[in-house]
């Protein structure tokens, strides 16, 4: 058989990812603060892009003002013309069938209980009103809001006054309390080795190989610096952190060393083995007790300078006058960016070269496509949202006790989605409600089974055990069996070890521990 050269034809079906499709994937499933910084990003990076302050482009306003002028150019309003965030999240001028960047389309009006962006309630009634009102460029401000009353755009972080760090004020107290360099720069390494709790985790040994000297060396200068402010720095176990601090109070007597040796007496309640070992009294054990729950174990919080971050939600839930549940966007999560067409058209009739007509089609495409994601983005969002509102609706009439069964291929089969968005979607993604701020994925909780046939949600049965422990009286104590029998009197079938898995994941102690608390003997 010869070997020849040949042309042949053949079909064949892949998945290709565009860069876009790419995009919008990655998008959808960042939090509001992350797509807030990606925007910014492309902001300073592509010119056709720009950010939307609120300002009326002045040939719309000359063309508005001038009524009985001549009719404006139908050229110089089409090079006016912006693509705005808000625009594109009405029904009609949304991306559909291929052009949508996302596995669904968004073009059909999602018929159910809630409003989206295509209803004629809350969704679209509040973005329509925004962009015809004089407020419109407060009321979606997105990634320029600005939190200062004078305009100047500053944040609130900017006007908190920096308080001292640890490491200062430790720093100061070395260059004082110890007059040697050697110990210093030994002191100095210390300091650097503190963990997030005050503690020295790592070992002496080790601390002078690195520093080159003796570790008995080390633990003379580690043993000056235990007295340092606050005190309770600078120990190895739990155990020396708060001897330090009951020393500092001159309260380190013997009972109360016994009682540091044994902690786990302590923890366990069992106050008969800790007055035999610390030959003390009830009151006096119980005094040391509270002794010793007064003191930090985490002395390095006190200096704790990180800013908590608050968690902003993506989704705002009201009742209606009617008394059905709405879903709305929030707004100041929708990052605003325009697509500068007028830029676009001007400077590509400057350019002179190839290379910069190229660079000039690709950012602008580039531009367009990521106004397309973001709203593609936001959609998506309400739409999840809504069904999951539409299929939890009981938890938010009636609280964690009615909450049903919940998987992601729920909701993916309600609004015809892969399952993998609806993950996407609900990562990093929070839920303001009446009845507090959840994140989208807590609606989403595993099914037990019931003694008629029902099914129970998991978050629903956990919310019933910490009900009665919370009720029970000290001379009552509920045992996990108890507990079993109670919940299946309810209706719900449920085996001992899971009633002790749920218990310890709440952090409840068992009933002997319970027993113990409730009865005041520690």
């Amino acid at each position: 058989m010869a070997l020849t050269p040949r042309l042949d034809l053949r079909q064949s079906q892949n998945l290709v990812m565009t860069p876009q499709l790419q995009q919008a994937i990655k998008l959808l499933q960042l939090s509001n603060i992350e797509v807030t910084a990606f925007v910014e990003e492309e902001l300073e990076r592509n010119p056709m892009l720009e950010r939307d302050e609120g300002q009326q482009d002045p040939q719309r306003e000359q063309s508005a003002g001038d009524a009985g002028g001549d009719p404006p150019d139908p050229n110089a309003e089409r090079l006016a013309e912006r693509i705005d965030t808000l625009d594109r999240l009405q029904p009609d001028s949304m991306a559909a069938g291929d052009e949508a960047p996302l596995d669904s389309d968004y073009s059909n009006d999602y018929d159910g209980e809630i409003a989206g962006p295509g209803a004629e309630a809350p969704i679209g009634a509040t973005q329509t009103g925004a962009a015809e009102g004089p407020g419109e460029s407060q009321m979606w401000s997105g990634v320029s809001a600005g939190g200062g009353f004078d305009g100047d755009g500053g944040d609130f972080e900017s006007t908190l006054s920096g308080g001292l760090s640890l490491r200062d004020h430790l720093l100061e107290q070395l260059s004082v309390d110890v007059s040697d360099v050697r110990e210093r720069i030994i002191g100095s390494a210390l300091i650097d080795m503190l963990d997030e709790s005050g503690w020295i985790t790592t070992e002496l040994a080790q601390i002078a190989e690195m520093l080159g000297c003796a570790a008995d060396e080390v633990e003379q200068v580690l043993l000056k610096m235990q007295f340092f402010d606050p005190p309770g720095l600078f120990a190895r176990d739990l155990k020396e952190c708060l001897a330090l601090q009951l020393r500092d109070k001159n309260r380190l007597d013997p009972a109360m060393q016994k009682l540091l040796e044994h902690l786990h007496l302590l923890a366990a309640r069992d106050g008969k083995a800790l007055m035999r070992v610390c030959g003390v009294d009830a009151e006096d054990l119980a005094e040391m007790a509270a002794e010793i729950r007064a003191l930090n174990p985490k002395p390095a919080t006190l200096f704790d300078d990180t800013l908590a971050q608050p968690v902003t939600p993506d989704v705002l839930i009201r009742r209606a006058e009617n008394g059905e549940w709405l879903v709305e966007l929030n707004p100041e999560t929708m990052p605003r960016v325009l697509v500068n067409d007028s830029y676009f058209a001007r400077v590509s009739r400057d350019a002179l070269s190839k290379p910069d007509t190229e660079y000039l089609t690709e950012r602008y495409q580039t531009a367009n496509w990521l106004v397309k994601s973001l709203h593609q983005r936001a959609t998506t969002i309400i739409k999840v949202a809504g069904e999951i509102v539409r299929q939890q609706h009981a938890f938010f009439d009636h609280g964690v006790s009615h909450l049903r069964p919940l998987v992601l291929r729920d909701i993916a089969e309600a609004i015809e989605m892969h399952e993998s968005t609806v993950s996407r979607v609900t990562s990093n993604k929070f839920m303001a409600t009446p009845r507090g701020l959840y994140e989208l994925k807590y609606f989403f909780t595993s099914a037990i089974s019931g003694v008629a046939g029902d099914s129970h949600s998991a978050e629903s049965v956990r919310h019933r055990i910490k009900a009665l422990i919370d009720a029970e009286q000290p001379k009552k104590i509920l045992s996990d069996d108890k507990i079993v029998d109670i919940l299946r009197e309810d209706g719900i079938d449920i085996a001992r070890r899971t009633v002790a898995k749920y218990r310890e994941a709440m952090r409840i102690p068992s009933s002997v521990q319970r027993r113990r608390e409730k009865s005041g003997a520690l």
